[in-house]
């Protein structure tokens, strides 16, 4: 049975459409590339909406956009 990677966690929760749940566990990783704070602010905005929209960020917005990186950085479709 093949060790199951971080990696390809991640792969999985994004392909089974459980885009909150990868976008938590990308957000935790250290090395993210021109990614990080992208990913990390969606991951944020997920965490507490109401601050961002305080703020007058659209916290959807930003949820969509740390989606759309970890699709960039790691090349899932």
């Amino acid at each position: 049975m093949p060790l199951e990677t971080k990696l390809s966690k991640l792969k999985k929760l994004m392909t089974d459409g459980k885009h909150h749940e990868a976008l938590r566990l990308a957000a935790s990783w250290p090395r993210l590339g021109e990614h990080k704070e992208t990913i990390q602010k969606g991951r944020a905005a997920d965490t507490h909406p109401e601050f961002y929209r305080q703020i007058g960020q659209d916290p959807d917005a930003l949820v969509a956009a740390g989606i759309a990186a970890i699709r960039e950085r790691y090349g899932i479709a």
